[in-house]
C-alpha cells in the first residue's frame, strides 16, 4: 500500500501546518536521494529552491527542472522521486483536503 509521505520518507517531509482543510508539508533533500514511493493528494507545490528531479510514476518517467519560487497545481498522484541535480530540493506542498 503507498504511504503518506511524512510516513514512508520522515527524514525529508515534515508537516508544518495542518487544519481540516489543507496539510502543509516541507520536503527537502540533497542530490542523489531516492524516496520510497507515496502518494500526493491535489496539491499545490511551492520550490524554496532550484532543482532537477525524475519522478517515476509507474512505468512513466518525468525530469522536472525548476527554479526557486515557481508555484504549480499537482493532481493527485503516487511516485518515487529522485534528486538528479546538484543542488539539494527544498519545496513545500499544500496538500487539499476533501
Amino acid at each position: 500500500m503507498t504511504q503518506d509521505p511524512v510516513q514512508s520518507n520522515p527524514e525529508n517531509y515534515a508537516v508544518v501546518f495542518e487544519n481540516d482543510r489543507v496539510r502543509v508539508l516541507e520536503y527537502h533533500d540533497h542530490p542523489g536521494t531516492k524516496t520510497v514511493i507515496h502518494r500526493h493528494p491535489d496539491s499545490v507545490m511551492i520550490t524554496a529552491s532550484s532543482f532537477r528531479r525524475r519522478l517515476t510514476m509507474g512505468d512513466t518517467q518525468r525530469e522536472a527542472d525548476l527554479p526557486a519560487g515557481a508555484v504549480q497545481w499537482l493532481p493527485a498522484q503516487e511516485h518515487v522521486g529522485e534528486n538528479t541535480g546538484e543542488t539539494d530540493t527544498h519545496v513545500f506542498f499544500v496538500e487539499l483536503k476533501d
